[in-house]
């Protein structure tokens, strides 16, 4: 039986902490470490030689994977009318208008994303305390509030991702399963780092990007070559 101490130490031998690596060699090594007894996830992590507090324009938006997260979400569409019935044939989870609303204000959030069309911000204006804080609150910039329900629930299902930088100017998600192929991965997680650069000009200055380092939720974590991601 390998114990999970031995496991951490099989996985840190393979990894040089001086080294920077090339994303398709990060990659590699992952799906050659030592497995966990679940599907771990493939993380990025890009921290910023940022400000937070000076920001003016925050550091947020959304990538479409092309290969999927590997995670079911559950969405949660607040709309009425017309919109609910496009919503409930596009796959959304839980739909509804001033029920829902009255629902998640009671503490209700068994959901991973929350989207809304604009005629429901007045009532979600009641629903800040809750989705705030757990970062589901829909918002403009996000593409969570959306006059077309039914292409932003399939956008979503599919691998659309929200990504935000947090306090400590740091970029952290999760870009796909180590059960992916490893091209799939590849790809999921240089098409999130490239689509981070292009969409923020403060991000794409030269110097802004302090380090990226990809691993997975048992390790290892890996620096990468940032040159690779110039513009």
């Amino acid at each position: 039986m390998v114990t999970i101490a031995k496991k951490q130490k099989e996985i840190q031998a393979m990894v040089d902490k001086t080294k920077r690596y090339d994303l398709k060699d990060a990659v590699s090594i992952l799906k050659k470490a030592p497995k966990a007894k679940f599907d771990e996830s493939m993380n990025v992590d890009i921290d910023l030689n940022i400000d937070a507090k000076a920001v003016t324009q925050p550091i947020r938006g959304t990538v479409s994977l092309p290969h999927g997260t590997g995670k079911k979400v559950r969405v949660c569409c607040i709309c009425k009318g017309e919109d609910e019935k496009k919503a409930q044939e596009s796959g959304a989870d839980f739909v509804g208008s001033s029920d829902l609303v009255a629902k998640i204000a009671g503490g209700w959030c068994d959901f991973d994303v929350a989207i809304a069309t604009p005629d429901m911000m007045k009532d979600l204006s009641k629903l800040g305390k809750v989705l705030g804080p757990k970062g589901l609150m829909p918002n403009p910039k996000s593409g969570t509030v959306t006059t077309d329900v039914a292409k932003t629930i399939k956008e979503i299902k599919a691998g659309k991702i929200e990504y935000k930088m947090d306090k400590q100017a740091g970029i952290h998600v999760s870009v796909g399963k180590i059960s992916f192929d490893e091209n799939k991965l590849y790809e999921n997680a240089r098409d999130f780092i490239t689509a981070v650069i292009s969409a923020n000009p403060s991000v794409a200055k030269p110097g802004a990007i302090a380090s990226i380092a990809v691993s997975k939720t048992m390790g290892p974590g890996m620096k990468l070559e940032l040159g690779e991601f110039k513009r």
